[in-house]
């Protein structure tokens, strides 16, 4: 097979500098080896998330130009509007500064103590939102999810049978919505079938029980469909998106990641008295309905940016520089999460560090050690992320301990992906003398943002005092 280049050019750059090894090391000390709190700066190649970090293109670039800066009524607005509605399907549109005001709106409306909402794996800030306003958040994704091991086309999907189940023990009336990620962040960037979409919808709609997307990824979502799923080959990506949001009643979208742009987002539905509730909530905590915490310049940018995702040969490059990490990482032997998901490459640090104990966070361990012998930065996705059970106040054990390696849209070539990759088989043929973190700071809440560790011995890496 011939390979193939990036479907773009490059017409600007960003310098990169990789600090020395002593100066790594100082770095992650007043980072409190949390990856997080490092400085750019101190960074050579920001595997960190894709939140945020896309490359915007000429287009987009030009569009910020045309941003309307009106406080109310902004012509942007009506742009950005127009494509949600364009490409969703959707009726209605609130404009938030990022997803997670979306996510709060929507819990705030939805959510009454006592209430359950269950969801295809939690993520972070969806079940602070959710917990925060009384829910209690159940996991209904397959079980296959939980083994970083399985092989499946669509580990993402919801199990119908826990779900339904779950409908018969508290009753429909204590379910405000079942929340679907498309893809499934905590289990790997996993997709979720459309066959599964409509069966989750239809039992939904028999009980009376809205399904609200987390679409963040959704593009993602459709690659795959496009790519595994029965029937779906060669129908063009916009078609298929469009086919997901039907069976849907609304969802929040952050524009940092498929919208291809560095901040923003929306909440969107077809319930007009939702929406006139949104209306009212959004200008307490993000701005006017026509703005929503968003600039006009980056409403503009976001609407023709979310016209570039669905272009079929941007997002197969996307996946599959994505995969060309993954696969170079899998023939090394190198324990990861099967297959390769849409936005990362997902370590499998129980296995990859299986002489650590959990409670001496491996992931996080893991994480720490590759900034250290590489200036890469990566994300812990595992105990720390977790959190804390409110009622025992013990850690919450996930059954995927993971290091995230998160690839930015547009931003890095497939030569910086073999640096990342060279790294982390460095780090594999040593793992043994990687060595563990003790927690010294926890914040109350989405502590892995904020967190501060030391290392269980003198150094982080045994032979490498």
């Amino acid at each position: 097979m011939r390979r193939t280049a990036e479907p773009y050019k490059i017409k600007a750059v960003e310098p990169l500098t990789m600090l020395n090894r002593g100066e790594r090391e100082e770095a992650l000390k007043r980072a409190g080896y949390n990856t997080f709190l490092l400085d750019s700066e101190d960074v050579y190649i920001d595997l960190l998330t894709d939140s945020g970090t896309n490359a915007m293109s000429d287009k987009q670039w030009g569009a910020l130009m045309m941003g309307d800066e009106a406080y109310a009524g902004s012509k942007s607005w009506y742009k950005l509007e127009r494509a949600v509605q364009d490409l969703f399907g959707y009726d209605y549109v609130i404009p938030t500064h990022q997803g997670r005001g979306a996510e709060n709106l929507l819990s705030q409306m939805k959510i009454q103590p006592g209430d359950y909402i269950p969801g295809n794996m939690y993520f972070t800030t969806t079940r602070a939102h959710q917990e925060m306003n009384g829910g209690t958040f159940v996991d209904v994704i397959i079980d296959e999810a939980h083994d970083p091991s399985a092989e499946l086309d669509f580990k993402g999907n919801v199990d119908l049978v826990k779900l339904e189940e779950l409908i018969d023990e508290v009753g429909a009336d204590k379910i405000p919505y079942v929340c679907v990620a498309v893809t499934v962040n905590m289990a790997g960037g996993q997709p979720v079938s459309l066959a599964n979409l409509k069966e989750t919808y239809t039992l939904c709609q028999e009980h009376g029980i809205d399904v609200m997307f987390d679409a963040t990824r959704c593009v993602e979502n459709a690659y795959f469909i496009q790519e595994r799923e029965e029937g779906q080959q060669n129908r063009p990506i916009k078609d298929i998106v469009r086919d997901m949001f039907k069976f849907s009643d609304g969802c929040t979208m952050s524009g940092k990641k498929d919208p291809l742009v560095n901040i923003g987002g929306f909440l969107a539905m077809n319930d007009f008295e939702l929406y006139t509730r949104a209306r009212e909530l959004v200008v307490v905590y993000e701005g006017m309905p026509s703005y929503g915490g968003m600039a006009g310049r980056d409403m503009e940018a976001m609407a023709q940016g979310m016209y570039e995702s669905i272009d079929d040969a941007y997002i197969e490059h996307r996946i599959k520089q994505v995969r060309y990490l993954g696969e170079q990482l899998m023939e090394a032997g190198v324990p990861v999460v099967r297959p390769i998901g849409g936005h990362a490459v997902y370590l499998d640090a129980k296995a990859f560090l299986s002489h650590l104990d959990r409670e001496m966070f491996p992931s996080q361990s893991l994480a720490a050690a590759l900034y250290l012998d590489s200036g890469v930065r990566s994300m812990e996705r595992g105990i720390v992320s977790a959190g804390r059970n409110k009622e025992t106040c013990e850690h919450n054990v996930p059954k995927l301990e993971m290091v995230r390696l998160t690839i930015p849209r547009r931003v890095y070539t497939n030569s910086h992906m073999d640096v990342v990759a060279d790294s982390v088989i460095n780090l594999y043929n040593k793992r043994e003398q990687i060595k563990g973190l003790s927690m010294d700071y926890e914040p109350p809440t989405l502590r892995f943002f904020n967190a501060r560790f030391s290392p269980l011995k003198s150094t982080l890496i045994a032979n490498e005092a």
